[in-house]
């Protein structure tokens, strides 16, 4: 081997050792001198605070996100339960009216009596299907008798004199069947009435 050969060796094995070290970094002043080790534990605290307050934002962030979500959510779904009710409220005080006809009728028992009985059961059976189809849309009649009264649904029209005390300011008589929405209906857990029955009511009076 030559002196140039050996020369050109030295030159390649002197490359090879540079590229396989491993290079390090020192944290240093603007000076280039080594930082104290004191002085870079309170830099990397400095640096772990700042990354604890961005990860503390982010999560805040994405916490706000999230309940702004759902209240959005339960808003929509509020909505919808209110449209439901004001649609039904809407179809059931059209029908009062056809509804009110079918009670009347069926209270006059002369009248009533004297219909052909092909055409009461027809009649009983449109009331019938109606009554079916506006429970099955959540609507119940208030139409119950020897129930407390209950201002929230019911109108005390008149009042009948019993000397029975258990019976005092229980309903005597239905005047008017009234209607509501049923308590499964509506999200508040409690029925809102359409409008209220009237009736007479019973009131206690010692003889």
């Amino acid at each position: 081997m030559n002196d140039e050969e050996i020369k050109n060796e030295s030159f390649d094995k002197a490359q090879d050792d540079s590229g396989e070290s491993d290079v390090s970094y020192v944290e240093s002043t603007e000076d280039g001198e080594a930082l104290p080790v004191k002085d870079v534990a309170k830099k990397l605290r400095e640096e772990i605070k700042q990354l604890q307050k961005e990860k503390e934002e982010y999560l805040t962030g994405w916490q706000r996100a999230k309940a702004d979500y759902i209240n959005l959510q339960k808003e929509m779904e509020n909505s919808k339960i209110t449209t439901s009710i004001l649609t039904k409220e809407k179809m059931t005080d059209k029908l009062l009216p056809a509804l009110d006809s079918f009670e009347m009728a069926f209270s006059n028992k002369d009248h009533w009596e004297k219909i052909d009985k092909d055409w009461q059961n027809g009649i009983t059976s449109i009331y019938q299907q109606l009554i079916s189809g506006l429970e099955k849309s959540g609507i119940e009649k208030i139409d119950e008798v020897k129930i407390p009264f209950d201002p929230s649904i019911h109108q005390s029209i008149s009042i009948v004199a019993t000397d029975d005390e258990k019976k005092d300011h229980t309903v005597e008589k239905i005047l008017q069947v009234g209607y509501k929405i049923g308590d499964s209906s509506v999200s508040s857990g409690q029925s809102r009435v359409i409008r209220p029955a009237k009736v007479s009511i019973y009131e206690y009076r010692r003889s």
